[in-house]
């Protein structure tokens, strides 16, 4: 029964029973206590305590209910804490929330030690905003770019630094604004913005950042990649020169870097390239072999040979042999060259 209709209900009987007492006509009972004494009618002696217990009832049931009231609100805010626990796992951030309940407190503490992933496919829930989180989480995952305003995180947070990623590895031009003040990044940031702004920029864009940046072996020979594939707007042979001393090559890269040009570059320019690092590395003198070679050049081959031991160089030796013999092998033919 409500309140409402327990008060109601209990008044309407106390005025039934006053009414009938009443009508009894059993006058007045007086009480003496010390030297007080209280008359009063009958009815009004039998009623007192009824009425009293009516209002220490509804207290009773004001108390429990308060309390009650309590003890609800307590945990409809402890499922509110429980979830905004769960809304910052799944965004990494840091939390800490007070609960009521035991049960609450200890979910809240598997939480702490713990990542929250969403597995793939759809993922639906009650919860609109949780649903629109773990859409953002995978997007993050899957290399798509928010900006900040959709995230609100702070930069130290992983799912941050995923996603400046993601903006690295997808827009250029935030990378070519990087590469142009690459003082306000870390390392493998501007590494990054490098590769992507090499794949997706005109190498005349490539060319006005590369200053501002120190280029390690492996940006090197990507640029040496892009520019090899360009027909106009390359670097020039000085610079190719300058970029190779920048870095130590192995012998293997400098005979990479021999085939990545023969085929687009001035045979001239090529030539002079090799032969100026060979003269400075010694690691570089089978590449430039490898030049010659590609270019039938054996007179200066010879020359070459001239100033060797007799056990160096014997493969390119053996070739050189073969060619005068009349065999047209070439060194890609022959798998000496990797």
């Amino acid at each position: 029964m409500g309140l409402k209709k327990y008060v109601i209900f209990s008044i309407l009987l106390i005025v039934l029973v006053a009414g009938y007492i009443f009508s009894l006509e059993l006058g007045s009972y007086e009480i003496i206590i010390s030297d007080i004494s209280l008359q009063l009618p009958v009815f009004v002696w039998i009623l007192l305590p009824t009425l009293l217990l009516l209002v220490a009832s509804i207290l009773h049931m004001f108390f429990y209910g308060f309390k009650g009231y309590l003890g609800n609100r307590a945990i409809v805010k402890d499922e509110e804490n429980i979830l905004e626990s769960i809304k910052n796992n799944l965004l990494y951030k840091n939390d800490i929330k007070l609960y009521k309940r035991q049960a609450f407190r200890d979910v809240s503490e598997i939480l702490s030690q713990v990542n929250l992933v969403p597995k793939d496919g759809n993922f639906n829930s009650s919860n609109t905003e949780i649903n629109a989180i773990v859409e953002k989480v995978k997007s993050i995952h899957a290399g798509t770019y928010l900006t900040p305003k959709e995230l609100k995180l702070d930069e130290a947070n992983p799912l941050m630094v995923i996603n400046n990623n993601n903006r690295v590895n997808t827009d250029a031009d935030y990378c070519l604004e990087i590469l142009k003040r690459p003082a306000n990044h870390k390392s493998e940031i501007i590494k990054k913005a490098y590769f992507t702004v090499l794949a997706h920029k005109s190498m005349t864009t490539v060319k006005k950042v590369l200053a501002n940046i120190k280029l390690d072996k492996e940006m090197i020979l990507e640029l040496f990649k892009r520019d090899s594939e360009q027909t106009d707007f390359s670097l020039s042979k000085e610079e190719v020169i300058k970029y190779i001393k920048n870095v130590d090559f192995s012998r293997q890269d400098f005979i990479y870097l021999a085939k990545l040009y023969k085929n687009n570059m001035l045979p001239d320019d090529l030539l002079k390239i090799f032969e100026e690092i060979s003269n400075n590395n010694d690691l570089a003198l089978d590449s430039y072999l490898y030049v010659l070679f590609e270019y039938e050049m054996l007179d200066n081959i010879r020359d070459i040979f001239g100033s060797t031991a007799q056990d160096e160089l014997l493969p390119y030796k053996a070739l050189l042999d073969l060619k005068d013999s009349g065999k047209q092998y070439t060194l890609d033919s022959l798998c000496y060259i990797k």
